[in-house]
């Protein structure tokens, strides 16, 4: 999803030409610097409306528009313009001609040409092509009429430019001219977006809504990213994408990735690691390769597999006796594996002409299947190995080995390595990672003007420590703000690549990751709370969008409290027996919040059209449906085992849902897997109940339940909320009474990020320390009923320490009570939990939040002021816990 920011000069200047009757002063008041156009239609209805001038007064310059008598029509009752490409155009600009000519085909109803340029032309068109190689575009850049300058040279930057009388007989013509050839296939791509035709259009069956005439806005538009790789990985797809795979296309092949590739171009992505269990991309089809160059896309390896070469490759012996000789160990096998490498990188120089597939190749070494090599590893060796690596590359490609873009990831203990003193060659992208659980480890602190610059490796799915996930959508896109925010900020600029697992169903995540890798500046926190209703217009339509949005917000909170695979009838706390009504706890009040989704849910589901009911049950309500499922099932095995321990008759009551959930969950699964003629069958068969390990249970296996015979079965059964204490005061951080901000530090309150409504965070991130005298503080009004103690609970959004300084740290006082400095630091493990900080770290990913403890003494009854300090960046405030403890009041 795109998304446009403009000034409030600009904003005010769109309102008044299109005479809106929603003041100025109403628009600034929705944000303090910059809008995204989508805040404003949220306000008022925009429509295409024309100005004295004959512009579309209320669109940016170069932009899509359905209705108006004048600017350029792109489609005419329903015929789109030709798209005229050059002669010698490369191969992915050809097939982005061809996928943008189907994208009109789509709107209008109507084919287009697709025709080579000659030296004139006489009639309207679309111009396509790349800066230098297209002979009509570069004539109009010649005779002053297409200004390029602020893309030329630029990386993957385009411009969209309606070009009035571009020859004596030519009334116009739309041109959209790349720097390089994604740069021409994004601004197509851009245009076919704003259009109505989803990026999702095949992945989630989102439909296009036909419009017979379609009109572009004067002037011209011009875009690129800000980070320069960006992708996805995928993996852990057994059994569900590579079922789907074989019975959908015959295997994980060409066929598959074609429809994979469209996608992430059309979310101006460039970069993907191929599934990686068993599979080897180059061998299992010998299309992949040269399908992957001529879409524009870039290759590489995951994070263990380098040379451009899958493991699998390895252990492929029997096909070929040249493919894994001898164990994956350097220190005994190096010759082997050198040959091994350099037959990666002769693949990927053979593309032909001295040419190669365009690559990120990725160095290193780790153990054999993504384990960690021997214990104790030298870092000598490990430098030697790249040192083999590089000069292997310089040889094949016969060029200096910098020539060649490459990557090392540091993942897992490879960051210990490096952050040992391993030195790694300065054009080599550093690829950071976080610790499977969306927590960035480390960020840069050394080498910060390295030529290769930085990168991140983030996850949206994984298989180890301390719980696999992989069946549902987890991800909580404000987590994926904060963290990627924080690195673009300290200087994660050159990389960004996102392990997606089967890649359904977290569709949602996928497309704010790569939308904000485009530009993070523009995914500010008014653009991260409006992202949703823009992602449900653009899905859904306008009328239901708000409503969508609501139902995605919300449950992406819910669902990232616990990951399913973590749930089970011990996970919360349930209450407590009661007559006539049982007594909820926590537990119940998940359940209660899940229950009101589903209902919501199912309330909006009936304003759905039948053409947008598919796309409706993938993105919204089987992700709604199956998680809030599984909740009411565990809660009811946990009812079912206390109340049959005491022998009480509503165990029954209990027993039947768990049984009818559990076949719920297959009858979901089912229908899931019927939508759309089948189209996704096998899509979604993850385990994910009465979870072990990463192999067990091999299939799905109904919690235990118990029947209490002898008594009757039909006893109504009804709860009563258990209260809170009135000792106890529950305050959310975005309630503060008074933000001191400083040092160039606001606090800001970030939507959806975290289990209450909001969390709170100093931005902008990436700060150095501030002291407790600078006054970056919060402060909260809190009521203590009697003289005692205030036991306050900091509840955080789990974070690690990117800087490795031995922690983070933030301050807490009351009144004028002595600050205290409180120190947390949890360290990540992909194996047990031996120290404290270890087994922190898997409390908090387990439950999605880390809570710190402190006690103030002597506090009267009354009123009081809570005060919270920022200390060190990357600290995420979302909740406080006050609890009141009466203690003697001191003789006076």
């Amino acid at each position: 999803m795109t998304i446009k920011k403009y000034t409030t000069e600009q904003i005010i200047g769109m309102l008044r030409e299109a005479e809106m009757l929603l003041t100025a002063r109403q628009v600034i008041a929705t944000a303090s610097r910059k809008l995204t156009l989508r805040a404003i239609i949220q306000t008022a209805l925009f429509v295409c409306v024309i100005s004295s001038s004959g512009v579309f007064a209320s669109e940016p310059p170069a932009s899509v528009c359905f209705e108006g008598k004048s600017g350029m029509p792109l489609i005419n009752n329903g015929q789109p313009l030709p798209i005229v490409i050059s002669e010698s155009a490369d191969p992915a600009v050809k097939r982005g001609a061809t996928a943008f000519a189907e994208d009109l085909y789509k709107i209008g109803g109507s084919a287009t040409r697709i025709i080579e340029a000659g030296d004139t032309l006489k009639h309207p068109a679309v111009l396509m092509g790349v800066l230098g190689n297209h002979p009509l575009i570069d004539d109009l850049v010649s005779q002053g009429k297409v200004d390029i300058s602020t893309i030329k040279g630029e990386w993957e930057a385009f411009q969209v430019a309606v070009v009035e009388k571009p020859w004596p007989d030519v009334e116009h013509v739309l041109v959209i001219v790349g720097a390089d050839r994604r740069g021409a296939i994004y601004g197509a791509f851009d245009l076919s977006e704003q259009m109505g035709v989803s990026p999702w259009y095949w992945f989630a069956d989102v439909p296009t809504v036909q419009h017979k005439n379609v009109f572009v806005t004067a002037g011209s538009v011009t875009d690129q990213p800000k980070v320069r790789y960006r992708g996805i990985f995928i993996n852990d797809e057994d059994p569900a994408l590579k079922g789907w795979a074989e019975k959908k296309f015959g295997g994980v092949n060409s066929g598959m990735y074609e429809r994979v590739f469209d996608l992430i171009l059309r979310l101006k992505g460039n970069y993907i690691w191929p599934a990686m269990w068993g599979k080897s991309f180059h061998l299992d089809d010998p299309k992949n390769t040269a399908l992957a160059d001529n879409m524009g896309i870039v290759m590489g390896t995951s994070h263990h597999e380098p040379m451009a070469r899958a493991h699998a490759e390895w252990r492929r012996k029997t096909r070929n006796p040249c493919i894994g000789v001898g164990e994956w160990d350097y220190e005994t096998n190096s010759e082997n594996i050198k040959t091994f490498w350099r037959a990666g990188i002769e693949r990927m120089m053979s593309k032909g002409n001295g040419s190669s597939y365009e690559s990120l190749v990725t160095v290193g070494m780790r153990g054999d299947g993504d384990e960690p090599m021997s214990e104790g590893t030298a870092i000598d060796l490990l430098e030697k190995i790249v040192s083999d690596q590089r000069d292997i590359i310089a040889d094949v490609t016969d060029a200096p080995a910098d020539a060649t873009p490459q990557v090392w990831a540091l993942y897992k203990e490879v960051l210990d390595y490096y952050e040992k003193g391993m030195t790694v060659p300065d054009d080599v992208t550093l690829l950071f990672a976080d610790d499977n659980w969306g927590l960035v480890r480390r960020l840069p602190t050394k080498e910060l003007d390295r030529e290769g610059g930085f990168g991140v490796y983030y996850h949206f799915d994984y298989v180890g420590v301390p719980r696999n996930y992989k069946w549902n959508n987890t991800i909580q896109i404000g987590k994926v703000w904060q963290q990627m925010d924080l690195s673009y900020q300290r200087g994660a600029r050159d990389l960004w690549v996102v392990n997606v697992g089967d890649l359904k169903p977290i569709e949602y995540p996928i497309d704010f990751f790569l939308t904000m890798a485009w530009d993070p500046e523009a995914m500010d926190t008014q653009a991260l709370a409006q992202y949703a209703t823009g992602f449900a217009e653009q899905t859904f339509g306008r009328e239901l969008a708000l409503e969508i949005a609501g139902l995605i917000q919300r449950y992406g909170t819910y669902a990232a409290t616990r990951k399913p695979e973590l749930l089970n009838q011990n996970t919360f706390a349930i209450g407590s027996i009661g007559l006539p009504s049982l007594k909820g706890g926590p537990f119940y009040q998940h359940v209660k919040k899940w229950r009101q989704l589903q209902r919501d849910m199912i309330r909006v589901k009936a304003k759905i059209g039948e053409e947008h009911y598919a796309a409706f049950f993938q993105l919204v309500e089987w992700p709604i449906s199956a998680m809030s499922n599984l909740y009411e099932m565990y809660f009811a095995a946990a009812w079912n085992k206390v109340l049959a321990e005491e022998g009480d008759a509503r165990a029954n009551h209990f027993q039947q849902i768990v049984t009818r959930n559990f076949q719920r969950d297959a009858e979901l699964t089912d229908q899931y897997h019927q939508i759309n003629d089948g189209k996704w069958d096998g899509m979604i068969n993850q385990i994910h109940m009465s979870y072990v390990t990463w192999r067990h249970p091999e299939q799905q296996i109904m919690p235990p339940v118990s029947k209490v015979d002898g008594v009757k079965n039909d006893i109504a059964v009804s709860f009563v909320e258990m209260p809170q204490p009135v000792h106890i005061q529950i305050i959310n951080a975005g309630e503060f009474s008074n933000a001191h901000n400083n040092n160039g530090l606001t606090w800001t309150r970030v939507e959806h990020l975290g289990q209450s409504s909001a969390a709170v965070v100093a931005l902008p991130q990436g700060k150095a320390a501030t002291r407790v005298s600078d006054n970056v503080a919060l402060t909260y009004k809190i009521e203590q009923p009697f003289y005692g103690s205030a036991n306050v609970t900091l509840e955080l959004s789990p974070t690690l320490d990117t800087i490795g300084q031995g922690g983070m740290r933030l301050a807490v006082t009351i009144d004028d009570e002595p600050v205290q400095i409180l120190n947390f630091d949890l360290h990540a493990t992909g194996a047990g939990q031996h120290t404290a900080e270890e087994k922190a770290w898997a409390k908090a990913v387990v439950n999605n939040k880390h809570t710190i403890d402190v006690r103030f003494v002597g506090i009267s009854p009354g009123e009081h002021v809570l005060k919270i300090f920022r200390i060190d960046d990357n600290v995420v405030l979302e909740k406080m816990i006050i609890e009141s403890i009466q203690t003697e009041t001191p003789a006076s």
